[in-house]
């Protein structure tokens, strides 16, 4: 198939190439260990393939998708070698992701928005959700770094004020990468934090704004009033924003970030994901079950704690390296 016929940034792909390392690893050992003995692709095979496949964290519907997608090739070649089945897999995964909006840039990019009714430039609004402990923050601060390294002017809105701790370590990160932040004291209305953000982004000609807000699961209708409130307050100040709700999964905990990934899309409307902390897990393919199932693009994925190793998830790149 054509899909790998891409040539890939090689600093970017090595990056990707180490961080998935673990996932990869995990997955070949129990595929080695599955079809060992085995020279053709059998019904035993496709079992073990399944549940692999479905203990790699890549979740059961999508999983049973895949194993169509392979049942449907060894139909068609009744001699089909297990020799062959990594080759497949990629394939049939880069197929299957292909049939999703998921993973197309291989750049850090914003749209061109139309100009505000003064004839002044539309900031680009980023509403970043997801719960305490994924990531947020830094992948805020990782995104602020790269469209600065872009020449965007970018502004940062601290309106997760449910803790002190999310203020300062966004304000750790707004000094790190020297671009404004807005913020207020601690238990200040979120909205208001929002508002000030994105009249100081006008005022100060931003092209990009991102804005940081709490991710509190545990009363779903608090987080959605909350949001809505939010997405209402802004609204005032630049029509038709957030042009894009970033939901941040932390890919580590497998398929709990599924459980937090339909809570927040039933609680607020989620555009786009990050994917995190895929360097330090076995459970990377939790980023193709997120991205057939859900239907949203992956657009970025963590694969390292440098500055550099949020990449923009393209889907070619990311089986290339997982099946390499």
């Amino acid at each position: 198939m054509s899909f790998f016929k891409k040539i890939f940034s090689s600093e970017k792909k090595e990056t990707l190439d180490k961080g998935l390392e673990k996932s990869k690893t995990s997955f070949f050992t129990k595929l080695n260990k599955a079809v060992a003995g085995k020279s053709k692709v059998d019904d035993d095979v496709l079992d073990n393939l399944e549940e692999i496949l479905v203990t790699s964290d890549v979740g059961v519907n999508t999983t049973l998708k895949v194993i169509t997608r392979i049942e449907e090739r060894v139909a068609q070649d009744k001699y089909l070698g297990t020799s062959e089945l990594n080759k497949i897999l990629r394939e049939e995964i880069a197929a299957l992701l292909s049939e999703t909006k998921s993973g197309e840039e291989t750049e850090y990019t914003i749209p061109e928005l139309p100009k505000q009714a003064d004839g002044s430039k539309t900031p680009y609004v980023l509403m970043v959700v997801g719960v305490n402990g994924v990531g947020k923050t830094t992948t805020i601060g990782k995104l602020a770094y790269q469209f600065k390294k872009k020449g965007l002017n970018v502004v940062l809105g601290a309106a997760d004020t449910f803790r002190a701790a999310a203020i300062d370590q966004l304000q750790v990160w707004a000094d790190r990468v020297d671009v404004p932040m807005i913020r207020q004291e601690m238990g200040s209305d979120p909205a208001s934090v929002a508002f000030d953000a994105l009249q100081s982004g006008v005022n100060q000609n931003a092209d990009v704004i991102i804005i940081d807000t709490a991710g509190r699961l545990h009363n779903k209708v608090n987080l959605m009033n909350e949001l809505t409130k939010v997405k209402r307050v802004m609204q005032k100040v630049v029509p038709n924003s957030p042009h894009d709700v970033l939901l941040v999964l932390d890919g580590s905990t497998g398929q709990n970030a599924f459980e937090q990934a339909k809570q927040f899309t039933a609680a607020t409307e989620v555009t786009s994901l990050a994917v995190t902390k895929l360097d330090g897990t076995a459970k990377g393919g939790v980023v193709i079950g997120i991205s057939d199932q859900f239907q949203i693009p992956v657009k970025y994925i963590g694969v390292g704690e440098g500055i550099e190793d949020l990449q923009v998830f393209n889907k070619y790149e990311f089986v290339d390296s997982f099946f390499k």
